[in-house]
Protein backbone atom coordinates (compact mmCIF):
# COMPACT_ATOMS: atom_id res chain seq x y z
CA UNK A 1 0.00 0.00 0.00
CA UNK A 2 1.29 3.82 -0.56
CA UNK A 3 1.63 5.97 2.25
CA UNK A 4 3.64 5.73 5.59
CA UNK A 5 4.45 2.46 7.15
CA UNK A 6 3.98 4.01 10.67
CA UNK A 7 2.41 7.38 11.52
CA UNK A 8 2.41 9.34 14.82
CA UNK A 9 -0.41 12.70 15.71
CA UNK A 10 -0.39 14.59 18.35
CA UNK A 11 1.45 12.17 20.85
CA UNK A 12 1.41 13.72 24.42
CA UNK A 13 2.73 11.92 27.42
CA UNK A 14 3.78 13.29 30.89
CA UNK A 15 5.73 11.84 33.49
CA UNK A 16 6.12 12.81 37.07
CA UNK A 17 3.86 15.30 36.54
CA UNK A 18 6.39 16.87 34.03
CA UNK A 19 5.79 16.89 30.30
CA UNK A 20 7.62 15.34 28.45
CA UNK A 21 6.41 15.22 24.94
CA UNK A 22 3.23 17.21 23.68
CA UNK A 23 2.05 17.85 19.94
CA UNK A 24 4.52 15.62 18.35
CA UNK A 25 4.06 13.76 15.52
CA UNK A 26 5.50 12.57 12.68
CA UNK A 27 5.73 9.54 9.73
CA UNK A 28 8.19 6.49 9.15
CA UNK A 29 8.17 5.54 5.31
CA UNK A 30 9.47 2.52 3.98
CA UNK A 31 13.35 2.35 3.37
CA UNK A 32 14.07 4.97 5.80
CA UNK A 33 15.84 5.70 9.45
CA UNK A 34 14.31 8.05 12.22
CA UNK A 35 16.43 9.03 14.77
CA UNK A 36 15.00 9.79 17.64
CA UNK A 37 17.70 12.54 19.92
CA UNK A 38 17.45 14.75 22.87
CA UNK A 39 18.65 15.25 26.37
CA UNK A 40 18.87 12.78 28.97
CA UNK A 41 15.20 12.46 30.79
CA UNK A 42 13.40 13.59 27.51
CA UNK A 43 11.74 10.76 27.17
CA UNK A 44 13.94 9.09 23.76
CA UNK A 45 13.19 5.44 25.96
CA UNK A 46 9.34 5.98 27.07
CA UNK A 47 8.32 7.50 23.35
CA UNK A 48 10.12 3.99 21.79
CA UNK A 49 8.02 1.96 24.41
CA UNK A 50 4.96 3.89 23.36
CA UNK A 51 5.57 2.76 19.63
CA UNK A 52 6.39 -0.25 20.45
CA UNK A 53 3.48 -0.95 22.45
CA UNK A 54 5.02 -1.86 25.16
CA UNK A 55 3.14 1.67 27.16
CA UNK A 56 -0.02 2.69 27.30
CA UNK A 57 1.06 6.12 28.86
CA UNK A 58 0.20 8.47 26.22
CA UNK A 59 -2.75 10.20 24.39
CA UNK A 60 -2.79 10.62 20.74
CA UNK A 61 -3.22 8.38 17.78
CA UNK A 62 -0.21 6.06 16.06
CA UNK A 63 -1.25 4.20 12.66
CA UNK A 64 -0.15 1.34 11.54
CA UNK A 65 -0.08 0.95 7.56
CA UNK A 66 -2.87 3.88 7.84
CA UNK A 67 -5.08 2.13 10.42
CA UNK A 68 -5.40 2.71 14.33
CA UNK A 69 -2.46 0.44 15.86
CA UNK A 70 -5.45 -0.76 18.66
CA UNK A 71 -6.86 -2.23 15.49
CA UNK A 72 -4.03 -4.12 13.94
CA UNK A 73 -2.33 -4.57 16.93
CA UNK A 74 -1.71 -8.59 16.22
CA UNK A 75 -0.57 -7.59 12.95
CA UNK A 76 1.81 -4.73 14.51
CA UNK A 77 3.69 -7.14 16.63
CA UNK A 78 4.18 -9.46 14.21
CA UNK A 79 5.86 -6.92 11.94
CA UNK A 80 7.96 -5.19 14.97
CA UNK A 81 11.39 -6.20 16.48
CA UNK A 82 12.21 -4.17 19.44
CA UNK A 83 15.13 -4.09 21.05
CA UNK A 84 15.23 -2.02 24.48
CA UNK A 85 17.70 -1.25 27.22
CA UNK A 86 17.21 -4.94 28.81
CA UNK A 87 19.26 -7.63 26.86
CA UNK A 88 16.11 -10.18 27.72
CA UNK A 89 18.27 -13.05 28.13
CA UNK A 90 17.76 -16.01 30.20
CA UNK A 91 20.52 -16.60 32.23
CA UNK A 92 20.35 -20.45 32.48
CA UNK A 93 19.75 -21.04 28.49
CA UNK A 94 22.79 -20.88 26.06
CA UNK A 95 22.77 -18.56 23.68
CA UNK A 96 21.90 -20.58 21.14
CA UNK A 97 19.12 -21.76 23.00
CA UNK A 98 17.87 -18.57 24.01
CA UNK A 99 17.60 -17.52 20.53
CA UNK A 100 15.73 -20.85 19.68
CA UNK A 101 13.24 -19.52 22.30
CA UNK A 102 12.90 -16.04 20.64
CA UNK A 103 12.05 -17.92 17.55
CA UNK A 104 9.29 -19.77 19.05
CA UNK A 105 7.49 -16.76 20.43
CA UNK A 106 8.09 -14.36 17.60
CA UNK A 107 7.27 -15.89 13.62
CA UNK A 108 9.68 -12.97 12.01
CA UNK A 109 12.68 -14.97 13.41
CA UNK A 110 14.17 -17.55 11.51
CA UNK A 111 15.22 -20.32 13.37
CA UNK A 112 17.61 -21.95 10.55
CA UNK A 113 19.76 -18.85 10.95
CA UNK A 114 20.62 -18.92 14.48
CA UNK A 115 24.51 -20.57 14.36
CA UNK A 116 25.09 -17.65 11.82
CA UNK A 117 23.61 -14.90 13.64
CA UNK A 118 25.31 -15.86 16.74
CA UNK A 119 28.50 -16.02 14.56
CA UNK A 120 28.09 -12.08 13.08
CA UNK A 121 28.01 -10.98 16.39
CA UNK A 122 31.08 -12.64 17.75
CA UNK A 123 29.89 -15.46 19.69
CA UNK A 124 30.94 -18.43 18.12
CA UNK A 125 32.15 -20.71 20.23
CA UNK A 126 30.33 -19.47 22.97
CA UNK A 127 26.71 -21.12 21.58
CA UNK A 128 26.72 -23.48 24.25
CA UNK A 129 27.80 -21.62 27.25
CA UNK A 130 24.97 -20.49 29.73
CA UNK A 131 24.21 -17.24 29.86
CA UNK A 132 25.63 -16.66 33.12
CA UNK A 133 29.17 -17.45 32.38
CA UNK A 134 29.19 -14.30 29.81
CA UNK A 135 30.00 -10.64 30.42
CA UNK A 136 27.31 -8.10 29.85
CA UNK A 137 28.35 -7.09 26.54
CA UNK A 138 28.04 -10.62 25.83
CA UNK A 139 24.94 -10.86 26.57
CA UNK A 140 23.88 -8.04 24.60
CA UNK A 141 25.35 -9.35 21.75
CA UNK A 142 23.15 -12.27 21.95
CA UNK A 143 19.90 -9.88 22.19
CA UNK A 144 21.11 -8.36 18.67
CA UNK A 145 21.41 -11.56 17.37
CA UNK A 146 17.98 -11.23 16.49
CA UNK A 147 18.66 -8.65 14.04
CA UNK A 148 20.40 -11.10 11.88
CA UNK A 149 16.80 -13.15 12.03
CA UNK A 150 14.73 -11.06 11.53
CA UNK A 151 12.40 -10.37 8.90
CA UNK A 152 10.11 -7.38 10.92
CA UNK A 153 9.81 -4.60 8.70
CA UNK A 154 10.14 -2.54 11.24
CA UNK A 155 12.44 -2.47 13.57
CA UNK A 156 12.68 -0.26 17.17
CA UNK A 157 16.24 -0.12 18.79
CA UNK A 158 16.93 1.73 21.77
CA UNK A 159 21.19 2.68 22.00
CA UNK A 160 21.38 -0.84 19.78
CA UNK A 161 25.44 0.61 19.91
CA UNK A 162 26.06 0.07 23.42
CA UNK A 163 29.04 -2.01 24.38
CA UNK A 164 29.77 -3.19 21.39
CA UNK A 165 33.23 -2.62 19.67
CA UNK A 166 33.96 -0.32 16.70
CA UNK A 167 34.03 -3.51 14.64
CA UNK A 168 30.26 -4.61 16.15
CA UNK A 169 28.85 -1.19 15.52
CA UNK A 170 30.20 -1.26 12.00
CA UNK A 171 28.55 -4.88 10.91
CA UNK A 172 25.39 -3.42 12.92
CA UNK A 173 24.97 -0.18 10.46
CA UNK A 174 25.55 -2.49 7.31
CA UNK A 175 22.66 -4.68 8.93
CA UNK A 176 20.81 -1.46 9.06
CA UNK A 177 21.84 -0.74 5.74
CA UNK A 178 20.48 -3.53 4.13
CA UNK A 179 17.39 -3.74 6.13
CA UNK A 180 16.09 -0.06 4.30
CA UNK A 181 17.74 -1.40 1.04
CA UNK A 182 14.86 -3.98 1.35
CA UNK A 183 12.26 -1.59 2.42
CA UNK A 184 12.71 -1.78 5.69
CA UNK A 185 12.20 0.80 8.90
CA UNK A 186 14.60 1.65 11.59
CA UNK A 187 13.53 4.29 14.34
CA UNK A 188 16.38 3.97 16.91
CA UNK A 189 18.15 5.80 19.46
CA UNK A 190 21.61 6.43 19.47
CA UNK A 191 25.15 8.52 20.51
CA UNK A 192 26.58 7.23 17.70
CA UNK A 193 26.94 8.95 14.12
CA UNK A 194 25.55 6.40 11.71
CA UNK A 195 27.71 6.67 8.47
CA UNK A 196 26.74 5.68 5.11
CA UNK A 197 23.14 6.46 5.15
CA UNK A 198 21.69 9.37 3.55
CA UNK A 199 18.19 7.99 4.60
CA UNK A 200 18.03 9.34 8.10
CA UNK A 201 15.57 11.41 9.17
CA UNK A 202 16.14 13.32 13.14
CA UNK A 203 13.42 13.95 15.62
CA UNK A 204 14.93 15.93 18.54
CA UNK A 205 12.44 15.74 21.05
CA UNK A 206 14.28 18.61 23.35
CA UNK A 207 12.41 20.63 20.45
CA UNK A 208 9.02 18.89 20.87
CA UNK A 209 7.74 21.27 24.17
CA UNK A 210 8.38 18.82 26.85
CA UNK A 211 10.64 20.55 29.64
Amino acid sequence: MSGPMLKVENLFCERDDRVLFEGLGFSVDAGEIVQIEGANGSGKTTLLRILSGLSRNYEGEIYWRGEPIDDVRDQFCRELLYFGHQPGVKALLTPEENLRWYCALHPSLDASRVSEALEQVGLRGFEDVPCHSLSAGQHRRVSLSRLYLSDAPLWILDEPFTAIDKRGVAAKEALIGRHIARGGSVILTTHQDLQGSSAVRSINLDQQGGT
